[in-house]
């Protein structure tokens, strides 16, 4: 292993050296002397400083990374429970998402801050009153003729500053439209990661589902091609079969070893993304319901129009985008603002008790209150077109926003054709895949049954079990499919998260 040319004990000595160095020099009233010390000094400063990686050859790793590691294991975490044995259904695992996903949280405190931002625009609507107080002490030497007499005057004031803007055309209301449309998109913002949050919940769940299904099944054609190697055995030990239709029964019972494998990685898999998509580690154990006990609905409620229509009405991503329009048009106002003067109060009283002394006078004491009141307009007559240019860059913004909005709704009617479309194929298929798994199985059925009496041979039965695996597999996919098609329409139209509020107010 390469040593790192980093020795820190080292240094620390040699630097404890030019610290005991350092304590003599300073005895010395020597320039020169203290012009070394100071240049040493300066010099070992560096060591204990942040550096680049040496080269590019070699990974960095300094004390740095230590603290970052250990600052790290500090941050709580929020811990999921899991109940042991339980089947947990798709509205369970979504509350359990929502709550424990950071990344609900993360929107939820981005837009607890924004609310903070308004409230700081809206304080700009009320006048700051600050409170100051100031003890003193001035000395000095008067001269007066030949002679200087000390001169000492001690005091204290309190006072208060009060400032307050009367009048600005609207600059203050316009920060504060700009807050509020800030706000609105977070909020819409935060709308949309749950939106999002509840579809790849989802997505997982009936993936899983899926995969847990696919299990069922591959066990199930495992048996069968099992069923046919023993019926092939037997007939090869009583004189019926080949060698070479045992050998094919046992490639096909290894085939469908191998494809039970693969499902079971693939279980495994979609287990791990649930967990992580409900906040949870991936070696989580979570039980879901079969896919036996999940109703599949058999057509879709509604036009495609009035989907489009919802999704136009209640997308949080297509709100959050007419909220940066509001944006905008709060700073256009802004910016015409600028234009106009802006008229200010102020007003500073104060509480003063001041002493004085002169050398071979007796003390002098005054208290008073003092301070003043003023007016002051603003008016910025020249500025080189920089009002001008903020004007034309707010309004350049606004038309910006606008388009922005305009190609979401585009996207949006896009994304929910599509999905309308997949879903309709998806119920197709789905009867599709239920006439051919029904005939599948009749002739799988049928084959071995033949194949026993000598009637067909042995490629044949192998065939049509390859065939009934397949319809097993096809009709799971395909169900599982019809619930992945509902739920990413859901998403695209926004009726996900409509659903789920409405679940909550219950």
């Amino acid at each position: 292993m390469q040593q790192s040319d980093f020795r820190p004990h080292s240094h620390r000595r040699a630097l404890d050296n030019r610290c005991a160095r350092s304590s003599r020099f300073l005895k010395s009233k020597d320039p020169a002397r203290k012009t070394i010390l100071l240049t040493i000094l300066m010099a070992a400063v560096p060591i204990f400083a942040q550096n680049p990686p040496a080269s590019p050859d070699h990974a960095w790793h300094g004390p740095e990374e230590r603290h970052v590691s250990t600052d790290g294991q500090r941050v709580n975490l929020l811990a999921l429970t899991v109940e042991n044995g339980k089947a947990y259904s798709l509205p369970e695992l979504i509350d359990l998402a929502e709550a424990h996903n950071p990344e609900t949280r993360v929107a939820w405190e981005n837009a607890r801050a924004q609310a903070a931002a308004l409230g700081i625009a809206r304080s700009e609507l009320y006048p700051v009153l600050s409170a100051v107080a100031l003890s003193e002490v001035d000395r000095a030497e008067i001269p007066l003729g030949t002679r200087f007499y000390r001169f000492t005057a001690p005091g204290a004031q309190v006072s208060l500053n009060l400032n307050y803007t009367i009048l600005d055309f609207g600059a203050r209301r316009s920060r504060i439209a700009e807050e509020s449309a800030q706000l609105l998109a977070a909020n819409f913002e935060f709308n949309d990661v749950h939106r999002k949050l509840i579809f790849l919940v989802q997505q997982t769940y009936y993936r899983l589902l899926n995969a847990s299904a696919q299990d069922i099944a591959a066990r199930a054609s495992l048996a069968n091609a099992r069923a046919v190697e023993q019926s092939a055995e037997e007939r090869l030990r009583n004189g019926l079969a080949t060698l070479p239709d045992v050998l094919e029964a046992r490639s096909a019972t290894a085939q469908s070893q191998y494809d039970l494998q693969a499902v079971l990685g693939a279980e495994e898999a979609a287990r791990g993304d649930l967990a992580t998509a409900l906040g949870a580690p991936a070696a989580t154990m979570i039980r879901v319901e079969p896919l036996s006990e999940v109703p599949t609905p058999e057509s879709i409620a509604g036009t495609v129009e009035q989907v489009m229509n919802r999704a136009l009405d209640q997308r949080p991503d297509l709100e959050a985008e007419l909220a940066g329009v509001s944006l905008a048009q709060a700073q256009r106002k802004e910016a015409r603002a600028a234009y106009y003067p802006t008229l200010n109060f102020r007003a500073s009283p104060s509480l003063q008790s001041l002493y004085e002394q002169q050398q071979t006078l007796p003390w002098g004491h005054t208290a008073d209150l003092t301070g003043g009141v003023a007016l002051s307009l603003n008016w910025t007559v020249f500025d080189g077109g920089a009002r001008r240019s903020r004007l034309m860059q707010a309004e350049a913004d606004l038309r910006k926003a606008e388009s922005e909005v305009n190609a979401v709704r585009d996207g949006i009617e896009d994304e929910v054709w599509t999905a309308y479309s997949n879903l309709n194929t998806a119920f197709r298929q789905r009867e599709a895949a239920a006439a051919l798994l029904d005939s599948a199985t009749q002739s799988y059925a049928a084959a071995l049954e033949s194949y026993k009496y000598g009637v067909r041979d042995l490629l044949d039965v192998t065939a049509a079990q390859k065939v009934l695996a397949q319809a097993r597999s096809a009709d799971i996919l395909a169900r599982t499919q019809v619930l992945t098609s509902l739920a990413d329409l859901a998403f695209r139209s926004g009726d996900a998260i409509q659903s789920n509020r409405r679940k909550r107010q219950q």
